[in-house]
């Protein structure tokens, strides 16, 4: 069987709103390889290699959103004590006071463009804050040396 993918609510709609735009992209795709391949003389037509091209990168993308959501197990919200895979966390650099909020989410889900940051559970990150509580102080490894953040709070 299939390894399930755990997605939050709002996660499974970003991806399911993610194919519905590439299957429109497709239907583009298709539409001007089409119109290319009716005008094109030469077969060496460095254009029409290149919508080739763009259309199967699409297919591909199209192909890895269905597997995802085909194994996609929402969850519920997650307990608000510990931290876990769905909790969004409040965290601060105790040197600087610099606050960051994250949320907790499978690889498949995460971006660091969404607000709070969706962080995988896979990432160094991740693994650091799964399991703990509001106030502990837990140490991440960065490229920039190590880093404390404490936990202010946590959410479901």
């Amino acid at each position: 069987m299939a390894r399930e993918v755990k997605l939050t609510k709002a996660g499974y709609e970003r991806l399911m709103q993610q194919l519905l735009q590439e299957r429109e992209r497709l239907q583009e795709a298709t539409r001007i390889l089409q119109e290319l391949m009716e005008s094109s003389d030469d077969y060496d037509d460095s254009g029409l290699e290149a919508a080739k091209q763009e259309k199967a990168r699409i297919e591909a993308r199209i192909d890895s959103l269905e597997d995802i959501l085909s194994r996609a197990v929402i969850i519920e919200g997650a307990a608000t004590e510990v931290i876990s895979l769905g909790s969004v966390v409040e965290l601060e650099d105790p040197v600087t006071g610099e606050r960051l909020e994250v949320q907790v989410v499978s690889p498949a889900e995460a971006s660091v463009l969404e607000t709070p940051m969706k962080i995988s559970d896979a990432s160094p990150m991740g693994k650091a804050l799964l399991g703990h509580r509001e106030g502990d102080v837990l140490s991440l490894e960065t490229p920039k040396g190590k880093k404390e953040f404490r936990v202010v709070s946590v959410r479901g």
